[in-house]
């Protein structure tokens, strides 16, 4: 949550640091703030979005060679401008961070008895005061903040400037991604590639506990220990255009209608190898032969993924498989397995509660572990014994849509795996399943066709407060998702059941103001939904059903159908996940929301 952009550069930064912050406002969006270093050190901060603080550097005429930006998502201290970043210490150094410093309140102490006066509600200050004490002893930059890292507790990625050492920029990070763009005669920093992507493809990502020392003529980058060291640089492959809206309204609007390419360049590599370990890495085919049970940890749509996959997992590969959400797994008291399979999922490969499971997990001796993630080279994969990257390309939009659905397939290829290698999936069989993979962007498209019936249904949702999503079997972690997704961009309050729980308690809030939305494909659980949705009807609700051209459905009174395309078979949880997430984006457009920045939430969630 939270971003950050530094540069250190001959020409006028600001343009590169609004640009950048631009980029990275999906990370966070609650205030915005610049500082930057030419005969003065100068700030300017804003609550709102990036182009209220943009305005005003223009006003103030803000420029100078050497500075930093961070556009922020609230943790510590509410929304104002006086906890945004950057913080300024003693008028002399600047600093912008993301994270959490556990012990703040310890240090908050220690500086106060140093006389240090605090004029926000925020962590943060804390560092920025830490590194100006060991400054006057230092006289050093670099190695007033090497000294001022090693008391904090917690999580962080920072970006401190100071009108002492007015040619260079310190960054370090612990916990939080943070990584150093390589440019021609100037460098930048950042806690995410699209942020200095107009101005280089070359990146170093910094490792845990590195402290990076940014110049015109270069960078060094220092390890936990101190001791300079050598990274490796990467050619990123994100492009502008990804990061651009193009023809359509909102990114979530581009990223649902991209869904079909996502999915098919996802596939891809499946088509090409099959079902085989070659698809997660080097070691996989070792790792994978004796797998006795599968553990996945994830959060929020990841962990909906996960559900599905689950019920993959048993039926198909005959493996047992639970799922867990990461912050839960990291504090409890694991029974470690050493043939079980660890299964991370993230879309940005930084979510912070499942890299400390995933390190949770490698500490009880788990080494068979697997990370399925959007971004190359991010924290978690680095972290992995394997990797499946999926090709869903940037997703900027809050609510996460085609990440969601190649998440599936991602998983969908590691339970065909497993389950070959298990002997339970002959070649026949695996010929069968690749067909289906085949077809399904297609049959994606088609649900996509579904809009401007969806979009009449989002009207008569948008006056509601409340709305019931229902589902069963694979489909039931689809209504969990459908839920999410309501309620995280249109905030209307929404709930998620298996359909077979109505009677168990979720029916006495059924009536004619209660929306009930029902995930009804035509598969062997079909006839148990269709008595589901009676006992709905006889209490007064009013249904939304999401069926299959065969299910032999009829619209009746207070009963709305939507037929998909015809039914997919086991992948048919990717096909239904694409009506939920149009309903959600068209009740929100009738609502008047911020469809790509909803509130109180942001992209990547780098703390607790």
């Amino acid at each position: 949550m939270c971003g950050i952009v530094g540069a250190v550069a001959k020409r006028d930064v600001v343009p590169f640091l609004v640009d950048g912050l631009k980029r990275l406002e999906y990370r966070g969006y609650d205030s915005a703030g610049l500082a930057v270093l030419s005969d003065q050190l100068r700030r300017v901060r804003r609550t709102g979005r990036v182009a209220e603080m943009e305005s005003a550097a223009k006003e103030e005429n803000l420029h100078g060679h050497v500075g930093i930006g961070h556009t922020r998502w609230a943790t510590h201290g509410g929304v104002t401008e006086g906890n945004a970043h950057p913080h300024i210490s003693s008028g002399e150094l600047a600093l912008v961070h993301n994270g959490i410093i556990e012990n703040h309140e310890q240090q908050r102490d220690r500086l106060r008895e140093l006389g240090y006066v605090f004029e926000s509600q925020t962590d943060t200050e804390v560092i920025g005061h830490l590194i100006h004490h060991y400054l006057k002893t230092e006289g050093d930059l670099l190695h007033a903040t090497q000294r001022a890292v090693k008391d904090l507790q917690g999580a962080y990625a920072i970006a401190v400037v100071s009108k002492l050492d007015p040619e260079r920029l310190i960054a370090a990070r612990m916990g939080c991604p943070l990584l150093v763009g390589l440019g021609d005669g100037e460098n930048f920093i950042a806690s995410d590639a699209s942020a200095v992507i107009s101005a280089t493809r070359k990146i170093i990502f910094l490792e845990e506990g590195d402290v990076a020392e940014v110049r015109l003529d270069g960078v060094t980058v220092f390890d936990t220990d101190g001791k300079e060291i050598e990274r490796k640089i990467h050619m990123s492959d994100v492009s502008l255009a990804s990061m651009e809206l193009g023809p359509y309204s909102h990114f979530m609007q581009k990223e649902i209608h991209e869904q079909p390419r996502a999915l098919a360049d996802t596939i891809e590599p499946i088509m090409a190898e099959g079902f085989s370990p070659r698809l997660f890495g080097e070691n996989a085919a070792e790792l994978l032969a004796d797998v006795t049970s599968v553990q996945i940890l994830a959060c929020g749509t990841s962990y909906y993924a996960g559900l599905t996959a689950r019920y993959w997992m048993e039926a198909m590969a005959n493996i047992p498989c639970s799922v867990e959400v990461a912050s839960e797994y990291r504090y409890r008291a694991a029974v470690a397995n050493p043939k079980q399979l660890i299964v991370t999922i993230s879309q940005s490969g930084e979510t912070l509660d499942t890299m400390e499971a995933l390190k949770y997990a490698k500490s009880l001796g788990q080494s068979k572990t697997l990370s399925i993630c959007n971004v190359q080279e991010s924290a978690i994969p680095r972290s992995s014994a394997m990797v499946f990257y999926t090709r869903a390309g940037a997703e900027i939009g809050v609510a996460s849509t085609k990440a969601f659905t190649t998440q599936l397939i991602a998983l969908f290829a590691l339970v065909g795996t497993l389950a070959k290698l298990n002997g339970r999936l002959d070649h026949e069989a695996e010929q069968k399943l690749m067909e289906e993979l085949r077809h399904l962007p297609g049959s994606v498209q088609h649900a996509l066709n579904l809009e401007p019936q969806i979009t009449l249904w989002a009207e008569r949702f948008s006056p509601k407060q409340h709305a019931l999503f229902l589902g069963r079997g694979l489909h039931y972690p689809i209504a969990l998702e459908g839920a999410l997704k309501l309620k995280e961009i249109s905030y209307i309050h929404a709930e998620a059941y298996p359909a077979g729980e109505l009677k168990h308690g979720p029916l006495a809030l059924v009536d004619k103001d209660m929306p009930v939305v029902v995930i009804a494909p035509n598969d062997s659980l079909l006839e148990k939904v269709k008595s589901n949705i009676q006992e709905v009807r006889a209490r007064g609700g009013e249904m939304y059903v999401f069926a299959d051209a065969d299910s032999h459905f009829s619209e009746s009174e207070n009963v709305h159908v939507i037929r998909t395309p015809r039914h997919v078979g086991i992948l048919s949880p990717v096909v239904h996940a694409i009506p939920v997430q149009l309903l959600a984006y068209h009740t929100a457009l009738s609502r008047g929301t911020d469809v790509d920045k909803p509130r109180n939430l942001a992209k990547s969630v780098t703390v607790e």
